[in-house]
């Protein structure tokens, strides 16, 4: 999809030794996108580590979804 849409973003996970977790992260021209991914539409108020948060300036943060998957991929 990346390439497709011509995105030169590259990807990654996060984890700490603690275990807190961001599913997928995406960083382009200095800007950080991280997404959590929940099967369960009732988790969808996940909210991003305090640790992520301290580590990276201002990272847009989104939970994905059954409900909201279709605005992720397109």
């Amino acid at each position: 999809m990346l390439a497709y849409n011509g995105s030169f973003a590259q990807t990654y996970f996060w984890r700490t030794k603690q275990q807190q977790e961001i599913d997928y992260l995406e960083e382009e021209d200095g800007k950080i996108k991280a997404f959590e991914f929940k099967w369960n539409p009732n988790k969808a108020a996940a909210k991003c580590p305090d640790s992520f948060l301290k580590a990276y300036q201002n990272p847009e943060f989104k939970v994905i979804t059954p409900r909201n998957v279709d605005e992720f991929l397109l």
